[in-house]
């Protein structure tokens, strides 16, 4: 064969390589999701955001909870049959709170159970998703975190402490105003909370457990532990069933690669 025909075979081959492999992976994926699905008789969601840099005119770009996200997923559960369970496959540092509460409303509305698996965290809005499951279910070392409101960019329950403890004539227009969003934000996200938990236990407890998680107790990165849900009265076990690891092995964290949302 001429060479130069060999050295374009090369190159085409070298150039299809990329779109082979994503092709692969992606029916890897589907077949394990199907065979989860048939396995435990459910509609098998997912919302993975994998946290990697992806550049774009040299401006990092990281994933999160976003719209997108929410109008796909809300799809998801709207077509999903009333008597089919929902799993829920969860690992997003979180993300815009509207999407979030989105999410959570539509999967809190399911008939049958809804489970949410969190292999390795699942922070901020992804832990108010994860309030709206019957059944919480992560790994031994898998993280839940807070929902306290972060306004202009600080903690709302921070904002509201200043305003506490100066006197007003010591504060800023612009604080107050801050400080004003911030206490409507904790009271908002305090009663999605308590509405997201109240059908599946007692008010007071559902009242006390929106507090502690959105009135500024940790920090807003803060990772809570299996023990620490389990005391603070939430439905949670570690109990991970081997094929939902075997899964989040197909969304692997390779360079310069987007979160991912399938269903």
């Amino acid at each position: 064969m001429d060479p130069w025909n060999i050295l374009f075979v090369i190159l085409v081959l070298l150039a299809l390589q990329p779109a082979l492999a994503r092709w692969i992976v992606s029916q890897q994926r589907r077949q394990t999701i199907e065979r989860i699905e048939r396995a435990r008789r459910s509609r098998l969601m997912l919302l993975i955001h994998r946290q990697e840099t992806v550049s774009i005119l040299g401006i990092p770009v990281m994933r999160f909870i976003d719209m997108n996200d929410a109008e796909a997923i809300v799809r998801a559960i709207e077509l999903t049959p009333p008597e089919t369970p929902i799993d829920f496959v969860l690992h997003t540092p979180g993300g815009l709170m509207l999407a979030s509460v989105q999410i959570a409303r539509a999967l809190k509305r399911h008939p049958s159970k809804v489970t949410v698996f969190i292999p390795h965290y699942a922070m901020s809005g992804g832990t108010l998703i994860a309030l709206a499951a019957d059944e919480i279910v992560l790994t031994p070392n898998a993280l839940l975190g807070t929902v306290d409101p972060q306004v202009d960019g600080a903690p709302a329950s921070a904002l509201l402490r200043v305003v506490a403890e100066k006197p007003v004539a010591d504060i800023d227009d612009d604080t107050l105003i801050l400080a004003d969003v911030a206490r409507k934000a904790v009271a908002e996200i305090t009663a999605e909370v308590s509405a997201l938990l109240s059908e599946s236990m007692a008010s007071e407890q559902a009242d006390g457990i929106a507090r502690a998680l959105s009135e500024g107790r940790w920090t807003h990165d803060y990772g809570m532990s299996v023990t620490e849900a389990k005391l603070l009265g939430l439905p949670v076990v570690a109990d991970m069933p081997r094929e939902i690891l075997a899964l989040m092995d197909l969304y692997a964290q390779p360079p310069r690669r987007p979160g991912a949302v399938s269903t």
